[in-house]
């Protein structure tokens, strides 16, 4: 692993010890729901997903849960009938959805790992790979895509949330402690290129996640170059953030492998 992938695996098996919301498992009455067909997981922010984005059935398909550790969305996947395995680098997030797996008799797979690296899967491994908002912690993200693109059989859906890049040109300290909106920040944005040790230790702590901003090209053009048609575009105000008033903070895509499989 390099050394952002090892610090990030130690920042995210903190941030369960801390009660972060993204670590926190469902209930048992929602997974008891998920079991009698009422369901929902959310990619961005706290809206479900539209139900038409997934297949109409979910049972007996091969679901990727893709750097989506935390106990949330691979259990409903699981209860609502899908076959999940959920792909996370960090393990005390894998752990939360084992712990729910267990208390809910669920069969979950899960394995630790970079989320640009599925060499653990063979080629067209899954029918649908659910990758919610985190490849705002990896600092480059066309390996992603490539990736999901290869391990999807034909026909396949990639449903994928990211960062909208544009928020991260403002100063953070003047969020923090003023509620002011300042330019600060060129993009693309990286915690490890824009700040010093000191500020960003200042900021939020010594053992924060390290963040990144990606380009739309790199994003949605990413995609694209690996060989997804994208069917589906949603986006969202951020659920925590002065500029909810102002953009959108999050975007969603679907993107479906076509069944003509790789591109040329």
């Amino acid at each position: 692993m390099d050394a952002v992938v090892t610090h990030n695996q130690a920042a995210w098996d903190r941030e369960v010890d801390g009660g972060n919301e993204w670590t926190v498992p469902v209930g048992p009455e929602v997974i008891a729901a998920a079991k009698d067909g009422d369901w929902s997981v959310v990619l961005i922010g706290h809206e479900p997903v539209p139900r038409d984005w997934f297949p109409a059935d979910l049972a007996g398909l091969d679901v990727l849960c893709l750097a989506s550790g935390g106990g949330q969305q691979g259990p409903v996947l699981a209860a609502a009938g899908a076959r999940v395995t959920v792909f996370d680098n960090s393990p005390r997030q894998l752990a939360q959805d084992d712990a729910v797996a267990a208390r809910d008799g669920l069969a979950i797979a899960t394995v630790v790992g970079d989320m640009r690296d599925l060499s653990a899967f063979a080629d067209t491994s899954f029918d649908l790979v659910f990758h919610p908002v985190s490849n705002v912690f990896c600092p480059d993200i066309e390996p992603v895509w490539r990736e999901s693109f290869r391990v999807l059989r034909p026909g396949g859906r990639l449903l994928a949330g990211f960062m909208n890049p544009d928020i991260f040109i403002f100063d953070a300290d003047a969020s923090q402690n003023r509620a002011e909106l300042t330019v600060r920040h060129s993009l693309p944005y990286s915690d490890v290129a824009h700040l010093e040790p000191a500020e960003r230790e200042r900021l939020w702590g010594p053992h924060a996640p390290l963040e990144y901003s990606h380009t739309m090209t790199g994003q949605i053009g990413g995609q694209l170059a690996a060989g997804f048609v994208i069917t589906g575009f949603r986006e969202l105000p951020h659920h925590d953030d002065l500029t909810a008033a102002y953009m959108p903070g999050y975007f969603a895509t679907l993107a479906i492998k076509p069944a003509g499989g790789y591109p040329a």
